[in-house]
């Protein structure tokens, strides 16, 4: 399939999934559904960043299914991955805490049954829990088995820890400890899971949770589908100005491979969308899609072509949040600053569920169901070590605004961007003098942010001392199993949510 075919076809189904009214949608779904506490899907995209879909402006790629859901979306502009690497990101996901906070800041770590997740939560408010794909929180080897009770609470199961061998992707099923494959590129099939999985729960079955973790489209992926790859050429693509001139060559073999899976991905988002309306059950359903971070791919000269830098390739996300019966079926666009610990107490807030005092994000619910902006926002994140022998990814912590990107090393004040006139961040005003005094005012911000956490920013190896870590000469974690005890019980999460009252089944 060519590209031009691709975009003839694709353009046909303007009337399809998306373009349904809100009449037709609500005459689809029963007066009861509507009442019932939302369900949420959500969709985790790896290493994808927020430039890389149409509706963002890329030139190049092809997203229609994202692009129409923009159309009926919130759309958070300024998403940012508090920690721009796999392992850290998704931890805060689960617990709305900070890396430095709950000690997850480096890969291949193991999140510990204690901390209060997100499924744990759900679950105590009458959710079904279910998990498909990539987990990345385990820490006890990439093919290890993860028993029920280090998966926080997540009972419908389908996942492995981490894999990027889209055509012998492996996996754990339910309680067995058998190794299977999904079949083909392993997104297509695991949406196809989660397609069931969803036609499933329509009808009076409980509300559900629903998180959909694909390892695409991160490098270390293997090809993607020949039919996307060859909707692309290496020698049409429009590349950012932030790449240097010798590194464009390189810049577009790896963009090739990113954007084919990019297409790949969407089109498991159009194929979802389809099964949420044929069920009758989206206008109820919060959709989510985003990523856990992004990709420099040459971008600013990087020579990994990775993530954790503090530039926006790499801390800069998609979020795309749908749920028409909060806030309609028109899209638009907010552009406050926010981030991953704020995700998990936001979804509760449209959810109407309680927000445990041990999650350290802001509910922002309010914007997605009132409209409105909150202009003085600020949000934090951070590079608390490199890892895998990324040695010139050096510790920093940085303030987002809705106009300007503020990070300081640990010699001090290192970059200044002014992210609205100057979106590809080719001009740091740190040393300027016109800008004295905003990075004053910055550095006082990511001050307050940081007392606010509770991390004083020391060097990396302070951090790995501090919580006992073993890393080896990489600066990576060792994958060998740990001895690490079983979750807590429901009573037990229960009680750290609701110390004052006993666990009612019927709650």
């Amino acid at each position: 399939m060519r590209r031009r075919d691709f975009l003839k076809r694709t353009a046909c189904l303007g009337t399809g999934v998306l373009a349904t009214n809100a009449m037709s949608r609500a005459r689809a779904e029963t007066a009861q559904g509507a009442a019932r506490k939302p369900n949420i899907v959500f969709l985790l995209a790896d290493q994808w960043r927020a430039s890389a879909t149409g509706y963002a402006g890329d030139p190049n790629v092809l997203t229609p299914n994202l692009d129409r859901l923009a159309r009926e979306a919130i759309s958070f502009t300024n998403t940012i991955s508090v920690c721009p690497v796999c392992t850290p990101y998704r931890a805060s996901l689960m617990t709305g805490r900070y890396p430095t906070t709950t000690g997850m800041f480096l890969n291949d770590l193991h999140l510990p049954t204690d901390e209060l997740c997100m499924p744990e939560i759900f679950q105590l408010a009458g959710y079904d829990t279910a998990y498909i794909g990539k987990w990345h929180l385990d820490g006890h080897g990439r093919d290890a088995f993860i028993p029920p009770g280090r998966r926080q609470g997540w009972a419908y199961w389908k996942a492995a820890e981490c894999e990027h061998n889209n055509y012998r992707s492996h996996y754990y099923a339910g309680n067995s400890d058998e190794k299977q494959f999904w079949e083909g590129y392993d997104a297509f099939a695991q949406t196809a899971d989660a397609q069931q999985y969803i036609r499933n729960r329509a009808g009076d079955a409980p509300p559900f949770i629903l998180m959909l973790s694909y390892g695409p489209p991160h490098p270390a992926s293997q090809l993607a589908p020949e039919a996307y790859r060859e909707l692309y050429t290496e020698e049409e693509l429009i590349l950012p100005p932030n790449v240097p001139e010798e590194d464009s060559k390189e810049a577009r073999v790896h963009l090739h491979r990113y954007y084919a899976h990019c297409t790949a991905l969407d089109h498991c988002v159009g194929e979802l969308l389809e099964t949420l309306q044929a069920s009758g059950i989206a206008e109820n359903t919060i959709l989510v899609f985003t990523s856990d971070h992004g990709g420099m791919l040459l971008s600013q000269g990087d020579p990994q072509h990775w993530k954790q830098q503090s530039w926006d390739e790499s801390v800069r996300v998609p979020f795309l949040l749908r749920y028409p019966a909060a806030h309609g079926n028109e899209g638009r666009e907010i552009e406050t600053p926010w981030n991953t610990p704020d995700i998990l107490p936001t979804l509760l807030g449209l959810a109407g569920i309680q927000i445990p005092g041990t999650i350290e994000g802001e509910d922002l619910s309010r914007l997605i169901q009132d409209g409105g902006e909150m202009p003085g926002r600020a949000t934090l994140y951070m590079n608390v070590t490199p890892f895998a022998g990324h040695t010139d990814y050096i510790p920093y912590r940085a303030v987002r605004t809705r106009q300007h990107t503020y990070v300081r090393n640990l010699d001090g004040p290192w970059r200044l961007f002014d992210d609205i006139r100057d979106p590809y961040q080719m001009q740091n005003l740190i040393k300027e003098p016109e800008y004295a005094q905003l990075v004053e005012q910055l550095d006082a911000e990511l001050q307050k942010q940081l007392e606010r956490v509770g991390d004083d920013f020391r060097p990396a190896q302070a951090y790995i001392d501090e919580w006992g870590y073993h890393v080896d000469d990489a600066g990576a974690i060792p994958y060998r199993p740990p001895v690490v005890p079983q979750g807590p019980s429901l009573d037990s999460v229960h009680h750290r949510i609701h110390p004052e009252a006993s666990v009612d089944p019927e709650t």
